[in-house]
């Protein structure tokens, strides 16, 4: 029986920079034999996109670790024929392609799901889009911050009323979209094991972005009208944060029937506020809510967050701290629950931030760190069948 649910299975990772090659390392981490195809001289754009730099080899960042780790990779001109040859070797024998190159460009290079099906008809070709498989905008390029972010609508309605939309952080709907792909990914391989035969899957950075902000784009494409949602701004005043004495900000948004309600003023000695005719019944404190909350936020300001914390904790209300970044890498929670991993003993970085896909049924691979550019690829040419001669020739002239 194999070791790990996906070992013997075959990947080409010819995607850039997050989204598609995440839901590839995945795979990697799951047994799959994940060759990653880079550009000679230059690899994969991640390589470089590291915005907070410790200390690293060039080219091998903690952002590559953490998206790349697992993979073998082999450097392919994929503008020359030579290259296009050993690109077609490597789709009839594997079983995932991963893609993300714009249709014109894939269309440019017969790499488009109906160019390569006769290939391999057991091969799942998965594609990655900005915008969708279908219509005007299928091949427009583009990164997370403005497909997922900023096209769904989510980047507008993620802002206090009469402030700028905020743009989004670096990978902040790749990684979401990687985990959507891989499992259309696992779903085509489950049914390629009943039928025999394979597929194409496909997703977006749109439609993942509008799966995100589906709670309320739920409400408009079902008919619902937006302009009391817009303009009833002002919310309960469970749903605003508090700042504590030490400038740490409380959130208290499932503090929401009135036994919580009354545990929570209990725990701030505000028996005053229980008793202002202002709040005497949910509809009041509804109606009155902006008179709640800044009552609330008074009071909340004279202690500090983790005098709060405790004084909440002791009557059971769930009310929790707004984290700040630097808090994860000694978090004991993400630790205890290996969030985050070391990746790999041939590397310095200390722990990279790991998928959510668990399965105790399914463990991975013990993590290896991410290739070097080009680091196999002779030890891949040589297993499609090419010889010393053919592999320095490659070299030399820029093929590989």
């Amino acid at each position: 029986m194999a070791d790990h649910v996906f070992d013997g299975l075959r990947v080409v990772d010819a995607a850039t920079v997050i989204a598609a090659p995440a839901a590839a390392m995945i795979l990697a981490d799951l047994g799959a034999d994940v060759i990653k195809v880079e550009r000679p001289g230059r690899g994969d754009m991640l390589r470089s996109l590291s915005p907070v730099q410790p200390p690293h080899e060039a080219g091998n960042g903690w952002f590559w670790q953490m998206d790349a780790r697992n993979k073998r990779s082999l450097t392919l001109d994929l503008k020359t024929e030579r290259g296009m040859e050993v690109m077609r070797r490597l789709l009839e024998t594997c079983d995932v392609f991963i893609t993300n190159q714009p249709y014109d460009s894939r269309e440019a290079m017969r790499l488009a799901y109906e160019d390569v099906k006769p290939l391999n008809p057991r091969m799942i070709y998965a594609s990655l889009t900005a915008y969708g498989e279908h219509g005007t905008e299928r091949n427009r390029k583009s990164f997370d911050q403005l497909a997922y972010w900023a096209r769904s609508g989510l980047m507008d309605l993620m802002r206090e009323r009469g402030t700028t939309p905020t743009q989004g952080l670096p990978g902040m709907g790749d990684h979401p979209t990687g985990v959507a792909l891989y499992a259309g990914i696992v779903t085509a391989l489950l049914r390629r094991g009943q039928t025999g035969e394979g597929g194409m899957v496909h997703t977006s950075l749109l439609a993942n972005g509008l799966w995100s902000v589906s709670g309320i784009a739920g409400a408009v494409v079902a008919g619902g009208d937006m302009e009391h949602y817009r303009t009833s701004h002002l919310r309960s005043a469970m749903m605003r944060v508090y700042q504590a004495g030490d400038g740490r900000w409380l959130q208290l948004n499932m503090v929401r029937n009135d036994e919580l309600l009354a545990r929570m003023f209990t725990a701030m000695d505000a028996s005053h506020i229980l008793a202002d005719e202002r709040f005497a019944t949910p509809r009041d404190m509804w109606q009155n809510r902006g008179a709640l909350g800044d009552a609330i936020a008074e009071i909340i300001a004279t202690r500090t967050s983790d005098e709060w914390l405790d004084a909440f904790s002791s009557l059971d209300v769930p009310v929790n701290r707004v984290a700040l970044v630097e808090e994860v890498a000694t978090d004991e929670q993400v630790l205890a629950n290996q969030m985050a991993i070391a990746p790999g003993s041939e590397t310095a970085l200390p722990r990279v931030v790991t998928h959510p896909i668990n399965s105790t049924n399914a463990p991975p691979v013990p993590p290896k760190r991410a290739p070097r550019l080009g680091e196999h690829s002779a030890e891949i040419l040589g297993e499609l069948g090419y010889g010393t001669e053919a592999i320095r020739a490659m070299a030399e002239d820029g093929v590989i």
